[in-house]
């Protein structure tokens, strides 16, 4: 992939020349190492590969690794407003490591575009939460199809495993409200920590409660060890997960465990399976020819497309932006988060966003498709 193929992806209207004016300096906070790794790389990819000018305006991109930890994230958000005056952050990666930098982010008045998982990170859409967007589609609506699927096969409960952390806890919280509309009794949840290396104890407990079927509520790589656990004990009923794993790596680390999981996730995943019928079959078989066209065939991940988005949702509100301050103030800053709040239907890899002032999320069901594993690749589900 390189700069120009990127621009060929932008509306033409966002790559008129116009005047020069200071440059903007956009900051990315990403997991490029630790349990968030395997998400935060192909995002750092996708960044590096930005268009370095927009609509006459240079652009500077300053990226920083918070090794998937709250604190190092919070450190890195408040340099890169301190010392680099950045007008935007694109990042966190990971659920706790952007609910950690909303203090910095209210307080310096600057935007940013989390690329995690839960709705907690924007709800409730008031205080330091103005200033955060975030693309990946919400708990309830990744957990939609899959509950409605069990549902339909009479599956009659549910448990889940989870991570001990503020994204566990948002969709254990989800799974257990949407499961009980449907009418599938809830058993209850298991936890672990992202950097444990066994949850046999957690696994054998969820067993033992008989479910129907087992919800995955984790990300990236420590994804895959409940799964493989529960291959290993013998559990014959229908792993459900969220398309945190939905990256090569959780599909090495899992291997044939994997097989026949389901979930719901970004249309990149599967976008040549997909029919002309679905609005996002276009945009994200241009984006998965661009990105493995330069890192190699199956190396796709929709965290990388997220970031992506990001960059769409920031070149969406720009023209607006510039026209109410000088990149570099907080005039501009606040002008540019007022923007993104106003976009509408913004067709992007992973879905089309429609923003605004009490929605910094914006998807609708365009943003995902069922899909399964199968001998290790990733399958969509009729």
């Amino acid at each position: 992939m390189n700069r120009r193929a990127l621009f060929a992806l932008l509306p033409a209207c966002l790559l008129a020349a116009a005047p020069a004016r200071a440059d903007i300096t956009i900051g990315a906070v990403l997991s490029l190492t630790g349990p968030g790794a395997s998400l935060g790389i192909p995002e750092r990819n996708i960044i590096e590969m930005l268009p370095r000018e927009l609509a006459g305006q240079k652009l500077r991109f300053v990226i920083l690794d918070d090794a998937s930890d709250s604190t190092a994230a919070v450190k890195n958000f408040q340099k890169l407003v301190t010392e680099e005056k950045v007008d935007l952050v694109i990042g966190p990666t990971v659920t706790p490591t952007s609910l950690a930098v909303l203090d910095a982010a209210g307080t310096s008045g600057t935007p940013f575009i989390s690329l995690a998982g839960s709705e907690a990170v924007i709800v409730p859409q008031e205080g330091n939460r103005r200033w955060a967007f975030k693309l990946p589609a919400s708990e309830a609506l990744m957990l939609a199809a899959p509950l409605d699927r069990l549902k339909a096969q009479g599956v009659t409960s549910l448990a889940s495993i989870a991570l001990s952390t503020a994204f566990g806890d948002a969709f254990v919280a989800a799974a257990k409200a949407e499961a009980g509309k449907r009418g599938i009794e809830w058993l209850g949840d298991e936890r672990y920590a992202p950097g444990d290396t066994s949850v046999t104890p957690q696994t054998l407990k969820t067993i033992a409660k008989n479910p129907g079927a087992v919800f995955i509520a984790s990300s990236g790589t420590p994804g895959a060890l409940p799964v493989i656990e529960l291959k290993a004990r013998g559990y014959k009923g229908v792993v459900v997960h969220n398309q945190g794993i939905a990256n090569p790596d959780f599909l090495r680390v899992a291997g044939k465990a994997a097989d026949g999981m389901i979930l719901a996730s970004s249309a990149v995943t599967v976008a040549e399976q997909l029919p002309d019928s679905i609005a996002m079959k276009r945009p994200a078989l241009e984006y998965v020819k661009l990105y493995e066209g330069k890192f190699g065939p199956g190396s796709r991940s929709l965290f990388g497309a997220w970031a992506w988005d990001g960059f769409l949702l920031f070149s969406a509100a720009l023209p607006a932006a510039l026209k109410a301050g000088e990149p570099g103030t907080a005039g501009f800053r606040t002008a540019l988060r007022d923007a993104m709040e106003q976009v509408k239907d913004l067709g992007g890899t992973c879905g089309v966003y429609s923003m605004s002032p009490a929605n910094h999320n914006g998807t609708d069901q365009r943003a995902l498709v069922l899909i399964t594993v199968e001998n290790g690749t990733w399958k969509l589900l009729p």
